[in-house]
């Protein structure tokens, strides 16, 4: 633990307009705790920012101490980036501000909003924007990785539709940035995650969400597997942008819908999204329905706030987890076997593999646009392994590499870089940037030198 003396420490809580914890204060722990408690880190102060302000107050004190620097939003990162040990953890948890301007189909938002603050004001004026799929997580992160979800087919990425950012670089000023005004930070930003400053403030260009989604659940026993397979690749394959499927590879969890003796069963959920008109919506997902002979199923109308939460039981904070991610251009046999053949060995009943579906205009936008650059990946893989004694960590990390490296010759050797585990750092470069790599290390040369902001996947300066 980093010994800061007491008088700039009082100074610094006198300066601000949130408050200043210290290890030995009551809601420290709260404070410094992420989603992923494999990662539990004791910072040697936490400044909890209500405003820009403290959060320039924070970095200029970080900076003028040479303090380790963390900033957490939502705290969901898997490699739990947002605490450090010994150093000054920036909270943004306060910072939960989400104001929508319904006539011009923007909303202005603070770092600390998490997906169900933006989903329930967005929807309240029937206008959305692409995010993540659980509720819980933080829109700072999920943002600054690139962001994806449901809407991303057809309206791109989260960060296709960032208009604008506020940000309070490592030399304390704060700056906004956007297509015209700042505009290599603004690039910067747009995937390149934490690397160039604190945001602020976040603005998204809305679109128009009706009431009600047409979405849910299949649930086919594996032994279906080949042909649920199949049938997946032909769907997606002539799928418009309206419609997202996903794919998960598990145990099935006791599901109200689901026969009491399919639970704990090896499966494979199909899950949808159909953002078109609804009144289509259960034509569209016939061919779906009869990929097999399904276990159980549960399809609907619904709000797309609530389908934001389907997810969320199976994620709650508090377990263990240890993800390993490829990109892929096509899911062959091989993929479909390699797969198989791992569900049937999990290493515990919360562990999975997601096919997530991309494509669509996330992949209509320029590798140069943005910072994000894996605009030809058709599905991302992302081997989630979850359980909840550390005596369990050995067996989860091991089955999820072996699968990560049994899948490796069939991916395209991209990585979203919010899936990286805090262990794959050697993939920034060429993994999770590849061509848009030495534009950001010149950048971050530029706006951080000294990189300050070094808790995340980091992007070191280079001239």
């Amino acid at each position: 633990m980093v010994a800061i003396a007491d008088e700039p420490l009082a100074a610094l809580r006198a300066a601000l307009r949130g408050s200043l914890l210290l290890p030995d204060h009551a809601g420290y722990d709260v404070a410094r705790t992420l989603w992923n408690s494999m990662i539990d880190r004791r910072p040697a102060a936490i400044v909890r920012a209500a405003g820009a302000a403290d959060v320039i107050q924070a970095v200029n004190f970080a900076r003028e101490h040479r303090l380790l620097m963390a900033v957490k939003g939502g705290g969901h990162n898997i490699a739990g980036k947002a605490a450090c040990d010994g150093g000054l953890m920036i909270d943004l948890a306060a910072m939960k501000s989400v104001r929508v301007d319904a006539a011009d189909r923007l909303a202005r938002v603070e770092p600390g909003a998490l997906l169900s603050d933006f989903d329930r004001e967005t929807q309240a004026f029937g206008l959305s924007t692409p995010i993540g799929i659980n509720s819980t997580t933080g829109i700072a992160g999920l943002t600054l990785g690139g962001g994806f979800g449901w809407q991303s087919r057809k309206h791109g990425l989260t960060i296709d539709n960032l208009n604008a950012v506020d940000v309070v670089l490592a030399s304390g000023e704060l700056v906004q940035a956007n297509a015209t005004h700042n505009a290599d930070l603004f690039w910067a930003v747009r995937g390149g995650g934490g690397n160039f400053g604190v945001v602020t403030s976040f603005e998204y260009r809305l679109h128009p969400l009706g009431a009600e989604v047409v979405a849910g659940l299949i649930v086919y026993p594996l032994a279906q597997a080949k042909q649920v397979f199949d049938g997946y690749r032909k769907f997606t394959a002539a799928a418009s942008d309206e419609m997202t499927v996903w794919m998960v590879l598990r145990k099935a969890p006791p599901l109200p819908f689901l026969p009491p003796d399919v639970h704990g069963k090896e499966v494979a959920v199909i899950a949808f999204c159909w953002m078109g008109e609804p009144g289509r919506g259960e034509e569209i997902v016939t061919p779906l329905r009869r990929l097999g002979e399904p276990a159980g199923e549960h399809i609907g109308r619904m709000p797309f706030a609530g389908w934001q939460t389907a997810f969320d039981p199976l994620l709650q904070p508090g377990a263990r987890n240890y993800w390993k991610s490829h990109d892929f251009k096509a899911l062959n046999a091989d993929v479909e076997r390699i797969l198989c053949d791992a569900i049937v060995r999990l290493p515990s009943d919360e562990c999975e593999a997601l096919i997530c579906q991309l494509g669509g205009q996330i992949n209509r936008v320029d590798v140069g646009a943005t910072a994000y650059p894996h605009r030809d990946a058709e599905f991302v893989i992302n081997v989630h392994t979850r359980w909840r004694d550390a005596d369990g960590d050995r067996k989860c990390i091991d089955w999820a590499r072996a699968l990560f490296d049994a899948l490796a010759p069939h991916a395209t050797g991209g990585v979203y870089v919010n899936f990286m585990p805090e262990d794959e750092m050697q993939r920034v470069a060429a993994g999770a940037y590849g061509p848009n790599y030495a534009r950001l290390a010149a950048l971050k040369a530029k706006f951080d030198p000294a990189n300050l902001f070094s808790q995340n996947q980091n992007i070191r300066p280079e001239a």
